[in-house]
């Protein structure tokens, strides 16, 4: 039987866990009551009493005033919002407020949108009977910061900054310091924004009702702004923004809080770092190397000079002479237009994405163990779980969004596992971390499933009827020495013991892995363990467990999903089976082959042996970030063409023949599809540059100038006409119906998705348990001897991959410059200290970098990120590879250290 409550005296039905002002909101809409502590993305806290109601137990009962926000509503109660006595309360505090507040409306950046002038003129404020108040209103600017401002003068002590950085980003650098009148908000031990522990989240700025705290940006501003709602082009957690324009260009980002992606948050990449759309350096005409030099060119000469060379080469060499690497940058539609390009026109497989240097062991151990290579649950599920593991994954700063999320969890208590080297952010909350050698996640996640079995902890009945291969997977399992193991990880097997009990015992467990699992040579059988894990658990098909893949970068999912890879083309077909071949050349209406083209890998290697004379790369800066940089930079130098499609002169572009300069996601519409499996709609903000276009326009115009008929780019129709057409799990999904929050595949033909995999069934039909012992590296098998330490790769907070974009905003002032992570046991060794300057060799070569001295590394461990081309890491990384899907091996280089005689450097701003 429904319960009710009364307002006004009038029967309405309550909801379970409704506090009043939920309540009346649900009824009355959000505006009924006014709030001034309140936001959407906080908890209940009730510092301000503006949203008091008058409750009775019974009608014409004696009432009591009590804040709606935080009090649950009870059953048969009488709720009277708008009572003489409340109206007269809420003015009072408001007048109150407004005595320690500079009353200079007309002239504040937030003028027209903020609260506190709104619940004023609500509350019916015309003037202000008490005496001026004098605590906040002499206190200084705060312009310290590359982003964040603040103006504490204008401070309500709402305390809605403190929550957001508490219960949304969990860095806890904001509180509030002093007591009654001197009350006020202090940043770290009451510094600047600037020395202070803030990761420029923004989460503040956006909470904060006036403007208090703010940006350089003025993001709450709304006067004369039009916004526009994509999605951001950085990692692949899918954050939704909401854009501001002005005089078509962009003055601010703030993030939706009904987007169901990132729930009103984002990383500082997303929210401020746009500037570099319309930066001096973007390239804004098409460029022609003559005689060694670039010169600039109109669109119809570089398609003309780049189609009569590639029909050259074809001619000449064959199809499978040349290459294409699409961007994960890119949409969806035009990495399906790129494939497409690739295979109907050119006539070749030889195309690829940067999904082989990062996931692609993912997506193959995946289809290998379930039958589908994606995320089987929904971020949101971590609500649900009641043990959360990351695996080869530092989400708190390569996937913000979704690290402030795990690390919330963790900080309430649900039991969290870390499988890394590095004692990342999250570790530090960890109650069990597992700091594994580099190269060994094999073996210690071999542990695990050793002492699952022997504890006894598998699910029988899931194995028994979900699952095949078991027995054969146990026998294996079983034979592994744990002494052995523990030797080779480095990690106590006690502690391994009871990380795996925690995860067996747990009643919804949830697993987390990135770029430290898939960059090994055993990349993708850490994949498949990671699965075997979640199958022998029964972690599968259900909210708050599954495998989830925390994806680099903002679409690698989808241009994986669209074929930009040489073994499957769009919706996975495997090219070299009959059905599928005659699939594909059916639809495109070319004569297409039956065999693997190039990965990527392969690729430099065919160009170095003189078999690949061409390659168009788009949006992908392989000379910086793709490893052993000599073997990248001798193979692109041995091409007969190279076209690089690109928004800024990176180092690949440098070597180009030809460069066609590309639209940054601001200037184009599309769809990116996040980790989630997520497909969002990317709308158009701006118009594109002058003398740039859209990446799938520049792709739709050379395969017509090449001869095959292809309609000029539109999402829309492109969705509609093919892509829904080919690719299975696209069936559904129409431009117009994604709506705000898109849809996730597989995406049904009446337009039904879905947010969880596998729920009775693997793709596959039974997931399939597949073993694979440790083996080490190649790397330190042959180099360890001569470069006894281990370097491996990671990212920063402050910047995306090779920083192209990253380096040409205000991000560069906060993070400046790669530094070289090192343990002060091995730096007293070495006689380093903190600034000094290092140089780093290996079997390719050498790099000098500064040391900055750290407890987050082991002793025999390095670390460093590879976003400035000033330091070029990949001069000593390797091209070995995984063995099964040739994702390089990032993670594992052996090297050695001195000290150089290089100027010692500050290091205040890492």
């Amino acid at each position: 039987m429904s319960k009710i409550a009364y307002i006004d005296n009038r029967p309405y039905e309550i909801q379970d866990g409704e506090t009043i002002l939920n309540f009346l909101r649900r009824n009355f809409g959000k505006d009924y009551v006014p709030t001034l502590c309140d936001a959407p993305n906080l908890d209940p806290y009730g510092a301000c009493r503006v949203c008091s109601v008058d409750v009775a137990l019974a009608q014409n009962g004696s009432v009591k005033s009590q804040a709606s926000c935080h009090t649950p509503v009870m059953a048969n109660s009488y709720i009277y919002p708008h009572t003489d006595r409340i109206q007269k309360l809420r003015k009072n505090i408001v007048e109150l407020v407004l005595t320690d507040h500079p009353l200079d409306c007309l002239t504040c950046e937030v003028n027209n949108n903020c609260e506190l002038q709104t619940v004023a003129a609500k509350v019916g404020v015309r003037d202000v009977r008490y005496p001026e108040g004098k605590n906040h209103l002499d206190r200084k600017k705060d312009l310290s910061h590359a982003y964040m401002t603040s103006d504490l003068s204008k401070c309500i002590n709402c305390s809605r900054c403190v929550r957001a950085c508490d219960e949304v980003q969990g860095q806890l650098v904001l509180t509030m310091a002093g007591r009654g009148f001197d009350a006020h908000i202090a940043k770290g031990i009451n510094t600047t924004f600037e020395l202070s522990d803030c990761v420029s989240c923004g989460a503040c700025a956006q909470a904060c009702p006036t403007s208090a705290i703010s940006d350089i940006f003025e993001s709450k501003s709304v006067a004369n702004i039009t916004k526009t709602r994509t999605v951001c082009t950085y990692c692949g957690v899918g954050c939704n923004l909401e854009v501001a324009t002005q005089n078509g260009k962009v003055k601010s980002i703030q993030a939706p809080y009904e987007a169901e992606s990132n729930q009103g948050h984002t990383c500082l990449k997303g929210r401020y770092a746009f500037s570099f759309y319309n930066h001096p350096e973007r390239l804004r005409t098409p460029l022609i190397k003559k005689n060694g030099a670039f010169v600039p060119a109109t669109w119809d000469e570089a398609y003309d000079y780049i189609a009569n060379k590639l029909t050259d080469i074809k001619n000449n060499h064959g199809p499978d002479s040349i290459a294409g690497i699409s961007s994960a940058r890119c949409t969806n539609e035009e990495n399906y237009l790129m494939q497409k390009f690739i295979r109907a026109v050119i006539g070749t497989n030889n195309i690829d994405c940067c999904a082989r240097v990062c996931h692609s062991p993912t997506a193959l151990g995946m289809q290998l163990t379930f039958g589908t290579g994606a995320a089987t649950n929904s971020i949101k599920d971590l609500n649900y779980t009641d043990c959360i593991m990351v695996v080869g994954a530092n989400p708190t700063d390569a996937h913000p969004v979704t690290g402030a999320k795990i690390k919330q969890q963790a900080m309430k208590g649900k039991t969290l596992i870390v499988i890394d080297p590095r004692r990342t952010e999250v570790a530090k909350y960890a109650h069990y971390h597992l700091p594994v050698r580099p190269g060994t996640n094999v073996a210690v996640l071999n542990m695990m499933l050793y002492y699952i079995i022997t504890e006894g902890l598998v699910k029988k009945e899931f194995i028994d009827t979900r699952t095949e291969g078991y027995e054969n997977f146990k026998e294996e399992v079983l034979k592994q020495d744990m002494a052995e193991l523990e030797k080779i990880t480095g990690v106590d097997r006690k502690l391994v013991r009871d990380a795996a009990i925690a995860y067996a015992s747990a009643k919804n467990a949830m697993s987390f892995h990135g770029l430290g699992v898939t960059e090994h040579t055993q990349g993708t059988f850490a994949v498949m363990l990671i699965a075997d894990l979640a199958m022998i658990t029964g972690n599968i098909g259900r909210r708050g467990v599954g495998v989830n893949p925390l994806r680099g970068q903002n679409n690698v999912q989808g241009a994986a999903d669209m074929g930009c890879q040489p073994h499957q083309g769009a919706g996975y077909f495997d090219v070299t089976k009959t059905e599928n071949h005659k699939l594909y050349e059916e639809f495109y209406g070319a004569k297409l082959p039956n065999y693997e083209g190039y990965k990527i890998p392969e690729m430099f290697d065919s160009a170095i042996a003189g078999k690949l004379k061409a390659m168009w790369v788009i949006g992908e800066d392989i000379a910086q970030t793709d490893p052993n940089t000599h073997h990248v930079v001798s193979a692109l130098n041995k091409l007969d063409l190279l076209v690089v499609q690109e928004l800024f002169m990176t180092e690949t572009a440098k070597l180009a023949d030809v460069i066609l300069p590309g639209s940054s996601f601001l200037e184009k519409d599309g769809t990116f599809t996040s980790s989630e499996r997520r497909i969002q709609r990317v709308q158009k903000v701006v118009e594109p540059l002058e003398g740039t276009k859209p990446d799938g326009q520049i792709i739709v115009d050379i395969m017509n100038r090449m001869g095959y008929k292809q309609e000029d780019y539109n999402p829309d129709s492109l969705l509609e006409k093919e892509i829904s057409k080919i690719v299975p799990f696209f069936a559904g999904v129409k431009w117009k119906e994604l709506g705000d929050n898109g849809k996730q595949w597989p995406v049904a033909k009446d337009g039904k998705d879905a947010d969880l995999l596998h729920v009775n069934e693997f793709k596959r039909g039974k997931g399939k348990f597949i073993h694979t012992s440790f083996q080490e590296s190649q790397e330190l098998i042959e180099n360890a001897n001569q470069f006894p330490y281990i370097i491996t790769t990671n990212r920063e907070l402050e910047h995306y991959n090779c920083g192209a974009m990253t380096r040409r905003t205000n991000n560069a002032k906060i993070l400046k410059e790669d530094v070289l992570l090192i343990n002060p046991e091995d730096a007293k060794k070495h006689l380093i200290s903190n600034g000094d300057m290092v140089c780093v060799t290996s079997a390719r070569g050498k790099v000098d970098i500064k040391a900055k001295v750290t407890d987050e590394v082991k002793a025999g461990i390095l670390s460093s990120t590879f976003h400035f081309p000033e330091i070029m890491l990949n001069n000593i990384t390797s091209n070995i590879t995984d063995s099964e899907a040739l994702c390089p091996e990032y993670k594992v280089v052996a090297c050695n250290i001195r000290k150089t005689k290089g100027k010692k450097r500050d290091l205040v701003n890492v």
